[in-house]
C-alpha cells in the first residue's frame, strides 16, 4: 500500500515545525514503513535551507489568473524508508516561515493563498505522474484541504476524483475560512473556472465564506480525530462562556460524519525510543535557561523586557536553596492552551492563586512559551508579580528536556486538546501531570494513578477545580511520598507507542 501526507508542517525536516502536527508527521511515517507501507510526506519548502536536493520535476499550475511553475525536490534521507518531498515556489517563501500573522481584518489570507497553490500543485503533481498515485492520500489539517476540493470538482482531476482521501483535524479551532469571491485570497480568486457546491464548501456561520476544513470533513472517506474523546466532543456544539470548546460551528458536519462512519478517533503517540543522558540538576536547568535568555536578548538591540525580568528571576533561583518542588509547563502561548490561567480570580488572575498554592510548598513555577503578544504580555506582568514564577518567552529545545526530566509537576490546563504531546513527553520523563479532563489529555492521564486531573461545569469552576487539584497533588508531593513514587513510577511505564497508533490507522483510516 502507497500513501501519500500532505502537511503544512514536518519536524523530519530542518525549521519545518511549529506545534504538534509537525511531531506526527515525522514519526507516523516511519512507523508506517516500519508496517510495510511505502510513504511519501510533501511540504512546502518554506524557502529553508534543507541541504541536499534531488529534483523530482516541475509543474506549470494556473493559479490567480496566471500560470505558475513549481518545483518538486527529494529530501534524501539515510535514517529511514519515508520519502521526503518538498514543493518550492517564490510565493511559499516569502516570509521564510512556516505561517503568516495576518492581522484580524483578513485572517489567514497570506497563508491561505500560499496553500492553495500548494494543493492545486499537488493535484497536478499527481495528474502528471511527477507524484506517484498512491492508493490513499492523507490530508492533514486546513493547510491541504484544497487538495479534496479539486479532487472533487475540477474536472482536470477527474481521473483523480475515486482516489481514497483520509482526512486529519489536528486542531478544529484554525479552519482558514476565506470568502468565496471578492477577494484576491478566495477561492475564486485562486480558481476562477471551478464549478463547485457551495452548500457543503461554505462556512455554517458565515455562508458567504468558504471554510476549508468543513469541505474536506464533507468530501473526505474518512475523517480523523487524534484522540477518542475528542471524536465525541467535537459532535457537540462549542459553549465559550461555559469553558467547553467542541465542534467549534462544524459539530453537526462531524455528526453526519459519525452517523456515516466516517469520524473515526485514534490517539496520537509518542516515540519512547529517546534516551535521557545522565539525570540532571536544577544547576544544570539554570545554567541553560541564562545561555537561552542571552541568545534570545542578543537577537535585537533593544532589551526585552520579559527577557530582563526572566533573567533576574533565574539569578533569584541560582541564589537560593529553595527545596520544594518543581512545577513545569511548555507549550505555545494560545488561548487554547492558558484561557483558564487568564481568568480572573479573587481580585488577580488564575495564575496568581496557582503561584500561591506552590508558593505553600515552598515551590516554584517555570512555564516555557510564546505564541499570542496579548499573553505574553500578561505572562510577563504576573512574572513580575509573584517571586516563584518564571516565564521564559520563546523556545529552546535544550530547556525544555530539561524541565520535562527535572520538573516535579507538569501544568497542562488546556481548554480543549485534541491529543497532546507535552503531557505524554512529561510522563515518559517520569513526571506526573496536573491536566484538564478534556480531549487527549482525558484519554491519557488517570487521576491519582498516572497524575491529576480535574473538570467544571464553567470557566469559574474549572479554576477552582484547578486549583484544589494543585493543592492536592502537591500534598501527595509533600506528605506521601509512597504514593508520589508510585504515580511517578505509573506515569513513566505508561505507553502511548505508534506501532499500536498506525495499526488502527490502516485498519480504520486506510
Amino acid at each position: 500500500m502507497h500513501v501519500l501526507m500532505v502537511a503544512a508542517e514536518n519536524d523530519a525536516l530542518p525549521n519545518a515545525k511549529v506545534g504538534g502536527v509537525a511531531d506526527v508527521i515525522r514519526d507516523v511515517p516511519k512507523a508506517l514503513a516500519a508496517q510495510g507501507l511505502t510513504i511519501d510526506v510533501v511540504i512546502p519548502d518554506y524557502g529553508f535551507e534543507l541541504g541536499e536536493r534531488r529534483f523530482i520535476g516541475e509543474v506549470n499550475v494556473a493559479f490567480n489568473s496566471a500560470s505558475h511553475v513549481l518545483s518538486l525536490f527529494e529530501i534524501p534521507q539515510t535514517q529511514n524508508a519515508v520519502r521526503q518531498i518538498v514543493i518550492s515556489h517564490p510565493l511559499f517563501s516569502q516570509s521564510h516561515s512556516v505561517y503568516c500573522n495576518d492581522d484580524n481584518n483578513r485572517p489567514f489570507a497570506t497563508d491561505a493563498s500560499k496553500f492553495a497553490l500548494f494543493n492545486a500543485a499537488i493535484c497536478e503533481a499527481l495528474l502528471q505522474g511527477v507524484l506517484k498515485q498512491p492508493n490513499t492520500l492523507h490530508l492533514h489539517d486546513w493547510h491541504s484541504a484544497c487538495v479534496a476540493v479539486l479532487l472533487k470538482f475540477e474536472p482536470r482531476y477527474r481521473k483523480l476524483a475515486k482516489l481514497r482521501l483520509v482526512y486529519t483535524v489536528h486542531n478544529l479551532a484554525l479552519q482558514g475560512i476565506r470568502p468565496f469571491k471578492d477577494d484576491d485570497s478566495s477561492l475564486e480568486a485562486w480558481f476562477p473556472s471551478l464549478s463547485y457546491d457551495g452548500q457543503l464548501l461554505c462556512d455554517p456561520r458565515y455562508p458567504h465564506c468558504f471554510n476549508p476544513m468543513r469541505s474536506a470533513i464533507n468530501l473526505a472517506d474518512k475523517v480523523h480525530v487524534v484522540s477518542p474523546s475528542y471524536s465525541q466532543e467535537v459532535q457537540i456544539a462549542s459553549n465559550d462562556a461555559g469553558g467547553f470548546f467542541g465542534g467549534e460551528g462544524l459539530e453537526r458536519d462531524l455528526q453526519q460524519a459519525a452517523e456515516q462512519g466516517k469520524l473515526i478517533g485514534i490517539l496520537n503517540g509518542c516515540d519512547y525510543t529517546t534516551q535521557h543522558p545522565k539525570q540532571a540538576t536544577l544547576s544544570e536547568l539554570l545554567e541553560q535557561i541564562e545561555a537561552t535568555l542571552f541568545s534570545w536578548m542578543a537577537k535585537n538591540v533593544h532589551l526585552d523586557s520579559s527577557h530582563y525580568i526572566a533573567h533576574q528571576r533565574v539569578l533569584q533561583f541560582m541564589a537560593s536553596e529553595q527545596q520544594g518542588p518543581l512545577v513545569t509547563s511548555v507549550g505555545r502561548l494560545t488561548e487554547q492552551k492558558v484561557l483558564l490561567l487568564c481568568q480572573p480570580y479573587n481580585n488577580s488572575l488564575t495564575i496568581d492563586e496557582v503561584c500561591k498554592v506552590i508558593n505553600q510548598y515552598n515551590g516554584r513555577l517555570i512555564v516555557l512559551g510564546s505564541g499570542d503578544k496579548k499573553l505574553e504580555q500578561l505572562f510577563t506582568t504576573a512574572m513580575a508579580r509573584n517571586s516563584n514564577l518564571l516565564f521564559l518567552k520563546g523556545y529552546g529545545q535544550g530547556v525544555g528536556d530539561l524541565m520535562y526530566q527535572l520538573g516535579d509537576l507538569f501544568l497542562m490546563p488546556s481548554s480543549f486538546e485534541p491529543c497532546g504531546i507535552s503531557q505524554m513527553l512529561a510522563m515518559r520523563a517520569g513526571q506526573p501531570c496536573l491536566v484538564h479532563s478534556v480531549g487527549g489529555l482525558k484519554d491519557t492521564v488517570e487521576h491519582n494513578v498516572t497524575g491529576f486531573s480535574f473538570t467544571g461545569d464553567t470557566l469559574l469552576a474549572q479554576a477552582e477545580a484547578l486549583l484544589h487539584s494543585l493543592s492536592e497533588a502537591l500534598n501527595v508531593n509533600h506528605a506521601n511520598p509512597k504514593q508520589w513514587q508510585a504515580i511517578k513510577n505509573s506515569a513513566k511505564n505508561s505507553r502511548f507507542g505508534w506501532d499500536d497508533v498506525v495499526t488502527d490507522y490502516i485498519t480504520y483510516l486506510y
